[in-house]
């Protein structure tokens, strides 16, 4: 749902409410129930704000008289542009609305000033949009001023085309505005007008209509601002909301026999590299641009830093060559030419090496001699020239050899560098340096950070999904991830740009990320691009009106089945020999594969998706593939994609959606009326958000009011994962993330500790339950929250109980249904202030024997766990 800021926040929030929920109930009935002169016909102005920076939409005013003109919102809108990337383009000029007699209506607008397309999309009720196309035109230059006319049977978008002072008209023809004849020119004038709104001109285009039509526009921008007005409530008005709330009672019956079964695999976790998750992250490597492969596209050339030589200090004569590389995929290397022995070479690591004392560290290379041989002295140090460990390598040979080495630290120390120290003036060329920790996660080579693995196994996560969303679909086609350039030695490892402004090595491979759901007992998710890439992409056409040629598709789908096979197949196939080669004769046992991200649901997609789906399903039946159904928790593309899930079957979608704490509040009935006939659900992502975007207390609790809503529906929804997961201080390109870290520490945010104890208390069996409140205010009721819920495996009841309050709730447990073992239950509340950020749960144990009554603090989550006979 977009949300909009039509209705400010009233502080009474009470009789606002109420008010606000009367005037809807009038603005829903016709205006001649009151009594109203009903002009039976009235004028619709379609506009927008031209020449703004700000991403404005489609606005509608309408009129009587065709001179005074009110605008609806006064600026409510009712489609946006899709086009391009958040932050540079998705901006809509000069719309153009054409009716049809059929009573669609069909919308142009152009996308830019330099793109050869426009964009398109209908709607019957100019409410209901379907998903938006952006056609390829073959024509020099920008479509602008687009417009729409009927002729003969077929429509007819013509449009401006400037090519320095001189501006002309072309046009192409369409039945159904999804193929288009070839260009022609044509001679065409603008029909838009210009009407006053507010004192203002505005260019746009007008059409007579039934006052109906008025009136439900109207009533639909009044609901969504009163939708806005709820879902922008935060803590910081609970001292006026709830200003005469005292101590609350609440009475929770559990009731044993209304029991459902819900998924085992609810809560889970999903990585995107993203803010350096990967790369100076959870990935082990304590080296960055270990292979010189760093270059200026990857920052689009807008950073002059950013080179194959990023993050080294050479102090000798040096070049980067590519003449006799290691591998054709790691083309560049460092020579050092020096004219004096004692020459140097530093990695400063990404913001310098962070090393503990007394550990070893696993230090590899390749080098290659080009004139003599040489001796390497090698050590880690820091600006004052202490020395933490030191190691030698004596090199020989004209041909590429790899050398490995141990550094035993002395201490510990942060922004170290690793410096390579010539003994001999003799030239060398050097490649693949690298410097891991032995006390990687679970001991794995080329393995994990051990702390950040750590953390994410004790959420219990039940699946890792992998390797991101925008991620995997990339900065334009070239871009789409490519899981096979990911596996294999590392020198034979295709590195790529990141679409989120960085390099990826992809040392952390798809070898490693199912290495990693093994060892921490998780279901592997990895996430496949549908042929397109990320709708937000800048390169090579902006968002998903591209897609891989269709001579193209049949190997893409069968790098697909490739990857099943690597995963899954036997030891002595083509794929899994490599899988095995890499050291895991055994299958992956892969269950699930993704197909597309938060989508534009358009033809183009369409097309490329069900391709992949009937050759997976047809391959590979055993395979669950998990459709999408865009960015957003409602409109175009999630209509689309519903439809097409319909459609095709698909076993389980992917839902995502960013919103506020009051979103999550307020639709806690979310999934209560999905049709449990259909596809399941995969909630990938998801994340409550806030002004300044922190994690804190008020964010952590209202996505844990969700989560037992969650479990609630847990028998529709069968996954779930916050988003982003991981975030470097200091590079982050998107916040709240779950899990934040510097290159020695790791701080966990209260929404991590909700996953945590989700993750760590969920059951297969869901009760419902009766709760009473002392008070009875939907205000209140809708920010106390119970979830119950049985661990068959240890047979334990597991209760969460949710206070988004400024007061205490006293909690009785009414367990009478259930045989309670004669013990103690242990009992996990995490609670604080609303923008606490560092709190963290506190366990206790609660003699059940005396007491069934617990005091659920303010702003609190409290799980109990009660075993049974």
């Amino acid at each position: 749902m977009r949300i909009t800021d039509d209705l400010p926040y009233c502080k009474t929030n009470y009789f606002c409410k109420l008010l606000v929920a009367l005037l809807l109930f009038c603005l829903a009935l016709p205006l001649k129930s009151f009594g109203i002169y009903d002009p039976g016909k009235a004028y619709l102005f379609a506009y927008t704000l031209d020449g703004s920076k700000d991403r404005h939409g489609l606005y509608i005013a309408w009129s009587t008289d065709k001179l005074n003109w009110h605008a609806i919102g006064p600026q409510h809108t009712f489609v946006y542009s899709d086009y391009g990337t958040w932050g540079a383009e998705k901006r809509m000029n000069n719309p153009f609305l054409y009716h049809h007699t059929d009573g669609t209506w069909h919308a142009v607008w152009g996308v830019n000033d330099h793109d050869a397309t426009f964009a398109y999309a209908s709607s019957k009720d100019l409410i209901h949009w379907k998903p938006q196309s952006y056609p390829p035109i073959n024509t020099d230059g920008p479509i602008l001023m687009p417009q729409i006319n009927r002729q003969g049977g077929e429509f007819i978008v013509s449009w401006k085309n400037a090519r320095g002072e001189k501006a002309e008209s072309f046009a192409v023809k369409t039945s159904d505005f999804s193929s288009y004849s070839s260009v022609i020119p044509i001679a065409t004038t603008d029909t838009r007008v210009t009407v006053e709104i507010d004192g203002t001109p505005e260019n746009g285009t007008i059409h007579e209509v039934s006052w109906d039509v008025i009136e439900k526009l109207i009533n639909s921008r009044d609901l969504a601002a009163y939708r806005s007005s709820l879902y922008r409530e935060t803590t910081d008005q609970d001292p006026q909301r709830f200003a005469n709330l005292e101590t609350l009672t609440a009475k929770v019956k559990v009731l044993a026999e209304r029991k459902k079964q819900i998924s085992d695999q609810l809560i889970g976790v999903f990585y995107e590299d993203i803010n350096y998750a990967a790369d100076g992250g959870i990935y082990g490597e304590l080296i960055q641009n270990r292979d010189f492969e760093y270059h200026p596209l990857e920052r689009k050339n807008n950073d002059p830093n950013w080179n194959a030589l990023t993050a080294w200090e050479v102090l000798t004569d040096h070049k980067i060559d590519s003449t006799q590389p290691i591998h054709k995929n790691n083309k560049h290397y460092l020579v050092l030419q020096p004219k004096n022995s004692g020459a140097l070479v530093r990695n400063l690591g990404y913001d310098g090496i962070s090393v503990k004392g007394g550990e070893k560290y696993d230090l590899s290379l390749f080098v290659k001699e080009i004139e003599g041989d040489n001796v390497l002295q090698i050590s880690l140090k820091d600006r004052q020239g202490t020395s933490y460990g030191t190691t030698q390598i004596r090199v020989k040979g004209t041909f590429w050899k790899k050398h490995k080495a141990v550094i035993k630290t002395k201490s510990a120390g942060d922004e170290l560098f690793l410096e390579i120290q010539l003994q001999k003036p003799s030239s060398i060329a050097l490649d693949m340096i690298s410097l891991f920790p032995r006390n990687t996660f679970n001991n794995r080579t080329n393995g994990l950070r051990q702390d950040l693995a750590q953390v994410i196994a004790d959420i219990n996560p039940k699946f890792v999904r992998f390797p991101g969303g925008c991620v995997a679909h990339g900065d334009g086609l070239e871009n789409i991830y490519n899981w096979k350039h990911t596996v294999g030695p590392l020198e034979a490892r295709i590195p790529q740009r990141n679409i989120w402004g960085y390099h990826q090595s992809v040392g952390l491979g798809y070898f490693e990320y199912f290495q990693f759901c093994e060892d921490i007992d998780a279901t592997p998710i990895p996430i496949i691009a549908a042929g397109v890439p990320c709708q937000n992409s800048s390169t090579g056409g902006a968002g998903q009106q591209c897609g891989l040629p269709m001579e193209e598709m049949d190997a893409y789908i069968q790098d697909i089945l490739d990857l099943i096979e690597w995963a899954n197949g036997p030891a002595d196939s083509k794929w899994g020999s490599v899988r095995a080669k890499a050291g895991h004769p055994k299958p992956f046992n892969l269950k699930y594969i993704g197909i597309g991200n938060e989508d534009l649901i358009s033809d183009v997609f369409i097309e490329r998706f069900t391709m992949i789906y009937n050759a997976i399903q047809k391959a590979h039946p055993e395979i669950t593939v998990i459709g999408t159904v865009g960015p957003f928790s409602s409109g175009s593309d999630y209509e689309e994609g519903w439809r097409l899930a319909d459609e095709l079957d698909i076993p389980m979608v992917d839902e995502h959606y960013y919103q506020p704490p009051g979103w999550f509040i307020h639709n806690q009935d979310f999934y209560d009326t999905y049709d449990r006939s259909k596809s399941k659900v995969y909630l990938g992502e998801y994340a409550a958000h806030l002004p300044g975007r922190p994690n804190n207390i008020e964010t952590a609790l209202s996505e844990a009011l969700y989560l037992t809503s969650i479990e609630r529906n847990g028998d529709i929804v069968e996954m779930s994962s916050y988003a982003p997961l991981l975030a470097k201080e200091g590079s982050t390109q998107w916040n709240p993330d779950l899990i934040y870290f510097d290159n020695s520490q790791v701080h966990l945010t209260p929404g991590y500790y909700v996953q945590k104890l989700f993750g760590n208390h969920g059951g297969t069996l869901y009760f419902d339950h009766q709760l009473k409140l002392s008070n009875n205010s939907g205000d209140v009721k809708k920010r106390v929250a119970v979830s119950s819920v049985l661990d068959e495996s240890s047979n334990e009841l597991i209760i969460k109980l949710v206070n988004l309050l400024p007061v205490a709730v006293e909690t009785q447990l009414d367990l009478d249904e259930f045989n309670l073992a004669p013990r103690s239950a242990s009992m996990h509340t995490l609670s604080g202030h609303p923008d606490d950020e560092s709190a963290t749960p506190q366990k206790s144990e609660v003699d059940l024997d005396n007491s069934k009554s617990f005091n659920l603090k303010p702003y609190s989550l409290q799980v109990i766990r009660i075993k049974l006979l």
